[in-house]
């Protein structure tokens, strides 16, 4: 019989921790959170020093009499849930239902998931952090407060089904906000004058910089044409020649935020596919003889330390695979920002030495490339800088400048393997010049005068919102992924081209919120909120004490909003269509996945149709119906007749109207890394990028 019993979240965990520990332990899962606040009633004694009360959650009775059972069997319990707020929440729960003294030596934390790391932690638990139950309980309380008051309010004045929450309608203002910085954008037009120079029979290009010395902007053609006018012939003098070695440094390994960034730019991953797959990593995946580890380092975290003990081993691969120059000499000063709480490691692999291409053969494709982005993010960030050779030349002629800029890399340092993605996906590259002097002559080949308009900013992507969500101290690492799928979910907003965009839901629960509880909405009171959490997970400041600062203000601004909030009533939209099944007019809906149309004549008839958008391409299957943009249930885009179920064709590429002159079939534009290729579904024809 076994003499402990050792209680975690997922089987997952359970299985990996099991084999670790040997016969002595049994390990269970709890499955998460065995209580809750109820969701039928707020769950909150206001009048009571805001006392929760908490109930067993439904569908865990189970659970807990399994855990009660077990643990009346062993010598002692021991509580193993994640090394997070939320975690040590999970287990104070258990303690309770378990009646396990929380002042006892019961809690077991690690930062992964490895033998070694397993037998450390056994050899030092501790009691459970009330300071760290009371930060995540204070937060669970808010959440409550403002969740179960508004919400009510929102069914009453709008329609039912609506939600508002403290960090996701600071969210949805924040992409609503956007939009109407994009729809008030006024473009200006700018001009540019790119060329393109000979050096005997070496080209290079070459930009319009300035006029007599300085830099000029060209707002308009006529400055164009002023510019060129002063130009005498096409010969240019090199006026200078600047050459200049820069470096480089790696960038830091991952925390949650930037490891949710470079997944969506560089794997187009989702935040919660990629927390999903993180999770994975960490709890174990099974490598055969060497039995189940976990892959990587806990991934809900702030910070972007490292142990000695991962640095050491991290550098000796570096200088064992790709020599000494390769290492990072010296200690790397990371700047930390004050918001951060580091409690944790950054996200990185348990052992370098388990190289992606090894792993290979027990990850699945998706596991694969996220552990190899971590792996290579850790690898580079212990590596020397890149040393870049960089040339900036003048050309002149007749006080006219043009300057032309090169750069390649001198030694490849971190970059050999790892460079971070950016938002616009371009790769870099090695511009190379002639090798240019002062003095020398350069002939004009072509100028090419181009006009521009300045551009709005753009919509946020996920990355480029957990980003911004970051920076301005909103939420905290486990909460960006959550609060994504939640305004999703509502309707709120909607996915377009991978870009937030709001929806008329959105926008009317926002404008009810702006004008009724205006706090809720500043993303400064919202970023001291978490600034008051992290105080009181520190111990500083009393979780009551926090609430009730917020509650003052909060219910009287609810006692006027119960008065003065006016009914909203969204009208459907006519979409022009008469329903097949009873005659009544459909009309647009809007749902989970964004609108939908839906008979008029609900609930006496149900029938609803999706969005269908025509691309103007006859079906080549059945040369009569026409080709259709749709969305599959994971909401990816793709092609098919709008003759379906008779006529069964679908792509996912975009079919476009004419035809292969090489064969006659079908072209399609099919999406790569840079742009958009034409290509035929039938034979070898295609086009250059498109983009």
């Amino acid at each position: 019989m076994a003499d402990y019993l050792v209680i975690v979240e997922s089987p997952a965990k359970a299985k990996t921790i099991g084999k670790y520990l040997g016969k002595k332990y049994i390990v269970k899962a709890s499955m998460g959170h065995v209580r809750d606040l109820p969701k039928s009633q707020m769950g909150v004694d206001v009048s009571n020093d805001f006392e929760p009360r908490y109930i067993t959650i439904r569908g865990k009775g189970p659970v807990l009499k399994d855990l009660k059972t077990a643990a009346k069997k062993v010598k002692k319990v021991y509580l193993a849930a994640d090394p997070d707020r939320e975690g040590e929440a999970i287990a104070w729960h258990l303690a309770h239902s378990l009646d396990i003294d929380e002042h006892s030596d019961c809690r077991v934390v690690f930062n992964e998931i490895t033998k070694q790391a397993i037998k450390d932690a056994f050899k030092t638990p501790r009691p459970i952090n009330m300071d760290l139950v009371d930060a995540q309980q204070a937060r669970r309380i808010l959440d409550r407060l403002v969740g179960y008051n508004i919400s009510p309010l929102l069914w009453k004045k709008v329609k039912k089904g609506l939600s508002a929450g403290r960090v996701q309608s600071v969210a949805v203002k924040m992409i609503i906000d956007r939009e109407k910085e994009i729809q008030a954008f006024k473009p200006e037009e700018y001009w540019s004058i790119p060329g393109t120079f000979l050096l005997n029979k070496d080209e290079f290009e070459a930009k319009f910089y300035g006029v007599n010395g300085k830099k000029k902007e060209l707002g308009s053609e006529q400055e164009v044409k002023e510019v060129l006018a002063q130009l005498k012939g096409k010969n240019f003098d090199v006026e200078s020649v600047k050459k200049k070695e820069r470096k480089r440094n790696p960038v830091a390994p991952f925390t949650t935020s930037s490891l949710q960034q470079e997944a969506a730019r560089k794997l187009n991953f989702r935040a919660k596919k990629t927390m999903m797959i993180a999770q994975q990593l960490y709890e174990g995946i099974d490598l055969g003889k060497q039995g189940t580890v976990g892959l990587i380092t806990y991934m809900r975290t702030d910070s972007t330390r490292i142990s000695d003990t991962a640095k050491e081993e991290t550098k000796t691969y570096i200088e064992t695979t790709y020599g000494k120059e390769y290492v990072a000499q010296g200690a790397r000063n990371v700047k930390k920002d004050q918001k951060t709480q580091d409690a944790h490691e950054a996200i990185r692999p348990t052992s370098v030495n388990y190289d992606p291409k090894e792993m290979k053969a027990y990850l699945s494709r998706d596991q694969l490339r996220l552990y190899k982005l971590i792996w290579e993010r850790l690898v580079s960030s212990q590596m020397a800088p890149a040393i870049m050779d960089t040339m900036t030349v003048d050309l002149n002629n007749n006080g006219v400048l043009f300057r032309a800029t090169g750069s390649k890399v001198k030694f490849p340092g971190f970059m050999k393997v790892y460079i971070e993605g950016n938002d616009d996906g371009k790769k870099e590259e090695d511009k190379l010049l002639p090798n240019l002097e002062e003095g020398q002559k350069v002939q004009q080949k072509e100028l090419d005068p181009t006009q521009h308009f300045t551009q709005p900013p753009p919509r946020y992507t996920e990355a480029r919102l957990v980003k911004t969500m970051e920076e301005l101290g909103i939420g905290r690492p486990s909460t960006y992924a959550p609060t994504l799928d939640t305004i999703q979910r509502r309707g709120y907003v909607a996915l377009s081209e991978k870009r937030f965009i709001p929806t008329e839901l959105g926008d009317i629960v926002l404008e009810l919120i702006v004008d009724f509880f205006p706090e809720i909405l500043d993303v400064k009171f919202t970023a001291k909120m978490e600034t008051d959490l992290d105080s009181i997970e520190d111990g500083k400041d009393q979780w009551i004490k926090v609430i009730d600062s917020f509650y003052q203000g909060f219910e009287k601004r609810l006692s006027v909003a119960e008065e003065q909030m006016k009914e909203v009533e969204i009208k459907d939209e006519p979409a022009g269509e008469t329903c097949e099944k009873c005659g009544s007019e459909m009309v647009y809906k809007m749902g989970r996945y964004g609108k939908f149309m839906a008979c008029s004549n609900f609930p006496d008839c149900r029938n609803t149709k999706a969005i269908v958008k025509d691309i103007g391409v006859k079906c080549p299957t059945c040369k009569e119906g026409n080709i259709v943009e749709r969305k599959s249930k994971k909401r990816r885009i793709f092609y098919g007749c709008d003759r379906y179920p008779e006529c069964e064709f679908v792509s996912w590429d975009k079919p476009i109207s004419r035809p292969c002159p090489k064969c006659s079939s079908l072209l399609v534009e099919k999406k790569l890394k840079k742009g958009v290729q034409v290509q035929c579904v039938s034979c070898d024809y295609s086009e250059k990028d498109t983009n």
